[in-house]
């Protein structure tokens, strides 16, 4: 008798462990899939999101493999990546987030596509911390302009809060994603973090546990791809302006690649 409760007691435990494993690996492969679908978008600007709604952003998220959950009516459904934009214009640690609704229609017809949201605005972070943000009801979004000419062209101003973007099949285009709803993943942010009580906020300020290198990775992505884009009046210089002293660093800071000043990482005419 005594064997038997001992033999499930350890094959109890051996599951655990192995659950606990599959999903800090599947956290691990989001951040992953999220860090290549936001290097391969980014890096050709004359297809990507215009360099000057990126430097108006207050944060971007990223989802990999959105699913189409519906044969007819195309809803879709997605686990991504979002990060902020720091008082020093770095980029915060990023967190696990849901989307769920919005039809992407003919615009895309596939049943999975990479998206990315970006906000102008905190308004729309601090409706998903705060529980569930319903694009286009709780926060204004539109389909994304596509090039880096995009806004010189068209004299765009960028009223709206959110604006997004989906791939598929190698097609980048703006999508409308207005009816969905984007909520806090904070089962994939306890285990991620390895912290059953961290919170978004704690994320994005870096007061939580330290980040792994997959996170680290992701904002280093994006760090260079943003680094030394045209300031928007309002905002923070990226240079460094601040002395050492006064500097206060994030892990975003300390894991984010240096650049000489006279190095250019993106040329824009």
């Amino acid at each position: 008798m005594m064997n038997s409760i001992f033999q499930k007691t350890i094959i109890f435990i051996l599951l655990s462990l192995c659950s606990n494993v599959y999903a800090q690996s599947s956290q691990e492969r989001r951040m992953d899939d999220a860090t290549d679908v936001l290097d391969q978008i980014l890096r050709i600007p004359e297809q990507s999101v215009p360099p000057a709604l990126l430097s108006r952003a207050y944060a971007i998220a990223v989802f990999p493999n959105v699913r189409k959950i519906g044969a007819l009516i195309g809803v879709r459904r997605g686990k991504g990546i979002l990060v902020v934009r720091n008082d020093d214009n770095s980029w915060s640690n990023p967190s696990f987030i849901t989307l769920t609704g919005g039809s992407l229609g003919l615009q895309v017809g596939a049943q999975s596509t990479d998206s990315i949201l970006v906000f102008k605005t905190r308004k729309g972070v601090d409706g998903i911390t705060n529980g569930k943000l319903t694009l286009g009801a709780d926060a204004s979004i539109a389909a994304g302009p596509i090039g880096r000419h995009t806004a010189a062209a068209t004299d765009l101003r960028f009223n709206a809060e959110i604006y997004s973007y989906s791939r598929s099949r190698g097609l980048f285009i703006g999508a409308s994603l207005e009816g969905a709803t984007l909520t806090m993943d904070r089962r994939s942010n306890a285990i991620y973090y390895n912290s059953s009580s961290i919170t978004p906020d704690q994320i994005f300020a870096a007061t939580g546990n330290a980040a792994p290198n997959s996170a680290n990775n992701f904002v280093q992505t994006l760090t260079a791809q943003t680094h030394r884009l045209p300031i928007q009046p309002g905002m923070e210089s990226n240079s460094d302006e601040k002395s050492d002293a006064a500097r206060t660093y994030r892990l975003s800071d300390i894991f984010a690649p240096k650049y000489d000043d006279n190095q250019i990482i993106l040329e824009y005419k």
